[in-house]
């Protein structure tokens, strides 16, 4: 499969499996702002990785992901029923800490900026 194509299934599987998680039920999937970070499909699209992310932290990603596994079947049969692959991919779900550490980053600069602007002044 060409790369372009799998990146491709790769953004409509991500797309679809957000939707999908606001439609859980399961309380350690509800209760918490999830977001998908990134899907890596295989080259025959018959494994994906979907990375998922929590504003809360890595703990609450992994307990979320406690509750997407549990709820694979539902959602990759909505996945599959909704894009209309030939193959739909075998999900496997993984925390992952991406959205907590560019907050952490995106406040250090925030700091530094003020900090800068607070020198600027006194000058």
């Amino acid at each position: 499969m060409a790369g372009y194509k799998t990146d491709r299934v790769a953004e409509d599987i991500k797309r679809e499996i957000t939707a999908v998680i606001r439609e859980l039920k399961d309380p350690r999937v509800a209760g918490s702002f999830l977001t998908v970070v990134r899907v890596d499909v295989s080259s025959d699209a018959s494994f994906a990785k979907v990375y998922i992310s929590a504003l809360e932290g890595i703990e609450t990603a992994q307990n979320a992901v406690k509750g997407l596994k549990n709820a694979t079947g539902y959602i990759r049969r909505e996945v599959g029923g909704n894009l209309h692959l030939r193959k739909t991919p075998e999900l496997k779900f993984i925390a992952d800490d991406s959205v907590a550490h560019g907050i952490g980053i995106a406040k250090i600069i925030n700091d530094l900026n003020i900090e800068k602007t607070d020198e600027d002044k006194k000058e």
